[in-house]
């Protein structure tokens, strides 16, 4: 992160008094992994409730500390505090996941959303129409309007970098770009066993979307997610209590498969190339047990199911991910290096036009640029 981590060296006196936040609206995300303290970790940032604590900050080890005024090693290298390698996302099925996020909401300040949680729905890329709940548990000044800087490993660490520091074992090129992070989900095997979790749903719930925008509005946060933090806001615009239980399991896809494309180059016609994508059914020669319903049928590093239940064809997303849908048919072309697939999805009486990019090879395009 750049600006984000410096509000976490702020004790509590310098902070702006209590504005609210605007509790819905539409915004954008962004992604990082740095490893620092967290700006909503300190005392006195926000109103909690009876017997919460602020975000919980981590030692070198990953254990928990007491201690809410514990130096970030991102302030001074004798810190002993770090971002905590347990708070990453992960999906809770297919359209929902939950997680983290550095944030600033227009009209608010720390005091306003320290803690508070946010159900985003993704409005572009590859995940329009999933949702993610997150909470805040940092801040940042270099953020623009109503942004959700997204905490997932691998992700980039910014101007900022405790990783090296707190995963001494992993050098800084294991961990992807200084901005925007891995570009590739083999990438994530070169992490600590511990976030790597956090980095392959990037690309597998999150269909590696680069920077999509999103509608939110302000929630009560699931137990699972201030289980997690140790944060728990005291009730402001909303009933602040937690919801649901505090152990929700990883949503974990009927199948594990992989998708195969290839790409030849195309003779006259302006001279791009053409790719051809394997999709398989359990009709059409697909293998293992049937997929249900928008279920996972392929991917790079997948060896399960490549068969949909009938009538699902398992379509192509991307080079990651494949999903299970009816009826459907994908139309591709390829005027430069950059890859773009649309898709026509029919099922039942509606239909879909949608539209993945694919970033790779182009210039990652976020707050950290």
């Amino acid at each position: 992160m750049t600006f984000t981590s410096l509000l976490s060296f702020l004790p509590s006196f310098l902070l702006p008094t209590l504005i609210y936040a605007q509790t819905s609206g539409s915004g954008s995300t962004t992604r990082y992994w740095d490893c620092c303290k967290a700006s909503c970790a300190w005392n006195g940032k926000a109103t909690l409730a009876s017997g919460s604590n602020p975000v919980t900050s981590c030692d070198i080890s990953n254990n928990p500390l007491s201690n809410y005024n514990a130096v970030s090693y991102c302030a001074s290298s004798a810190g002993t505090a770090y971002m905590c390698g347990s708070q990453t996302p992960w999906a809770v099925s297919s359209t929902l996941s939950y997680g983290f996020a550095a944030t600033n909401i227009a009209g608010g300040t720390e005091a306003s959303w320290c803690c508070a949680c946010y159900q985003l729905t993704f409005t572009s890329g590859p995940v329009a129409g999933k949702q993610m709940i997150v909470q805040a548990t940092n801040s940042g000044g270099d953020l623009g309007s109503n942004q959700f800087d997204l905490a997932i490993p691998g992700g980039g660490f910014g101007i900022f970098n405790a990783c090296t520091n707190q995963y001494p074992s992993t050098p800084a090129a294991s961990w992807g770009a200084q901005y925007g992070g891995m570009s590739s989900r083999d990438q994530c095997a070169s992490l600590p066993a511990t976030l790597q979790a956090g980095c392959y749903w990037r690309f597998d719930w999150f269909l590696n979307a680069d920077n999509p925008n999103v509608s939110f509005k302000q929630i009560a946060c699931p137990a699972a997610l201030t289980a997690k933090s140790g944060c728990v806001r005291a009730n402001d615009a909303i009933n602040e209590s937690p919801t649901g239980s505090s152990v929700v399991p990883t949503y974990a896809s009927t199948a594990t498969s992989t998708s195969t494309s290839t790409s030849t180059s195309a003779s006259g016609g302006g001279g791009g190339a053409t790719t051809s994508s394997t999709t398989t059914s359990a009709g059409s020669g697909g293998t293992g047990t049937p997929v249900a319903h928008y279920g996972q049928c392929g991917g790079s590093g997948y060896t399960g199911s490549t068969a949909c239940a009938s009538p699902y064809t398992c379509t192509y997303m991307s080079a990651y991910y494949s999903q299970c849908f009816r009826f459907s048919r994908a139309v591709r072309a390829f005027p430069t290096d950059t890859v773009i697939s649309v898709f026509f999805l029919l099922s039942n009486n509606y239909s879909v036009a949608y539209t993945n990019i694919n970033y790779s090879t182009l210039s990652h395009t976020n707050k950290n640029t």
